[in-house]
C-alpha cells in the first residue's frame, strides 16, 4: 500500500443539542466544511457519553437522554484544515476539538487491477 499524503485529522466533540443559526451545529459544521470543499466530514453519534460538567448523557432506555454525544471527524490537508479553524470558532460556544496529523493511505475509489 502507498501512502498518498501527510493530512490532519480534526475531531469536533459535542453535544446533539448544540445549536447554531437556529439549527444543529452538526449540521452548520458539515455544511460549513462542505461549502469550503474540506475533503469530507462525518458524524458519528455515540450512545453514551459525559463532558466538562460530567453529566452523563446516554442512550440507555431507563436514562434516555435527547442530548446524545456527537463527534464530527474532517480529514484535509493541514492547511484546509487550519483555514478552516478560525470559522469552527465563530461556531462553537462550548465543546472540544483535537488535531492530529494522519497519513491517508486511499482517497477515493480503488483503481481496477
Amino acid at each position: 500500500m502507498q501512502i498518498l499524503n501527510q493530512a490532519v485529522s480534526l475531531r469536533i466533540f459535542l453535544g446533539e443539542n448544540d445549536q447554531f443559526d437556529g439549527k444543529p451545529l452538526y449540521e452548520a459544521i458539515v455544511m460549513t466544511a462542505r461549502e469550503r470543499h474540506l475533503a469530507g466530514a462525518t458524524v458519528l453519534r455515540g450512545p453514551m457519553g459525559f463532558g466538562k460538567s460530567s453529566r452523563l448523557h446516554t442512550s440507555k432506555i431507563l436514562r434516555l437522554s435527547e442530548d446524545l454525544p456527537l463527534l464530527i471527524e474532517i480529514v484535509d490537508s493541514e492547511d484546509n484544515i487550519n483555514a478552516f479553524l478560525p470559522i469552527l470558532d465563530g461556531m462553537m460556544s462550548s465543546g472540544l476539538i483535537t488535531l492530529e496529523k494522519v497519513q491517508v493511505l486511499q482517497y477515493g475509489e480503488k483503481a481496477a487491477r
